[in-house]
């Protein structure tokens, strides 16, 4: 393998098992004169097990902006440099943004090494279909979190979750409450000695069964919108009663907040109730 002078390599790390990474990735290690890393002790760990020796550099979101400039002067001087994550492939809810665009604004070749990635290793197994979404880390408040999942829950698509194992039952009744006719994986501890798959119909779930550490990832089914069922009847009721006191937009959002159906089918509903002549 030639190594490019100008050139930044973004190099796929195992996310568990220290065997899964690639003969090329190693090659890209070994021949870099400085590697970019999250947490150097992780990174040490993996070089460790694979016997080499180099300098490490920590890169990380509270410092890359500040850190940028220095990466892009050693890349100029013709060193060859790699960012690497603490598990899997760079730059999926993990930092270096702002490295690459700095490299391609300035011309700098940035060349992927591919491996490992949480993403692809879960849906690999979940049985759902391949036409998904990947969010990344889900958000901290029930707020955000109510109006991510608003938005979403018109998508028919599987959907992918990172999500602190911690907050886990959190979550979980808020997928309850906006998903629960789709089916749901949790996977945790992937390629790890304690490796476990959850799997579950999210009408089904029970929130104190399920124990996990660290980070997971939540994986839901794919739904088809058409077949949802809805209760016609206590839609109607809800929007004959908001409907006397506000615009057919607001009934429209009222209903939304406790109701898990498509926009577009509230919508048609209340303005059929609009246009009746009791209304």
């Amino acid at each position: 393998m030639n190594f490019s002078s100008n050139t930044l390599y973004i190099v796929s790390t195992p996310i568990g098992n220290l065997d899964d990474i690639t003969l090329r990735a190693i090659n890209v290690l070994k021949n870099s004169d400085i590697i970019l890393c999250e947490d150097t002790r992780r990174s040490l760990k993996l070089l460790n097990h694979l016997k080499l020796k180099k300098k490490l550099i920590s890169y990380h979101k509270f410092n890359e902006k500040k850190q940028t400039d220095s990466v892009i002067k050693y890349i100029n001087q013709g060193k060859i440099l790699s960012l690497v994550s603490d598990a899997g492939t760079p730059l999926l809810s993990d930092p270096g943004r702002i490295l690459l665009n700095s490299c391609i604004h300035q011309k700098i070749n940035v060349i992927p090494i591919p491996g490992v990635s949480s993403i692809t290793t879960a849906m690999s197994i979940s049985g759902f279909d391949d036409k998904f979404l990947f969010y990344g880390f889900l958000p901290k408040t029930d707020n955000e979190v109510e109006k991510l999942f608003k938005l979403l829950t018109n998508f028919e698509f599987s959907i992918i979750f990172f999500a602190p194992a911690v907050k886990l039952n959190f979550y979980l009744k808020k997928i309850k409450k906006y998903f629960y006719q789709r089916k749901l994986i949790i996977a945790k501890e992937m390629t790890k000695i304690h490796e476990n798959y959850f799997r579950d119909e999210v009408k089904k779930l029970s929130l104190n069964k399920i124990q996990a550490k660290g980070e997971i990832t939540l994986i839901l089914s794919e739904e088809n919108l058409r077949n949802r069922k809805i209760d016609k009847t206590k839609i109607v009721n809800k929007a004959k009663k908001y409907l006397k006191k506000y615009s057919l937009k607001d009934t429209v959002e009222l209903i939304m907040e406790t109701e898990n159906i498509n926009k577009n089918e509230i919508y048609k509903l209340c303005l059929k109730i609009k246009n009746e002549k009791n209304i």
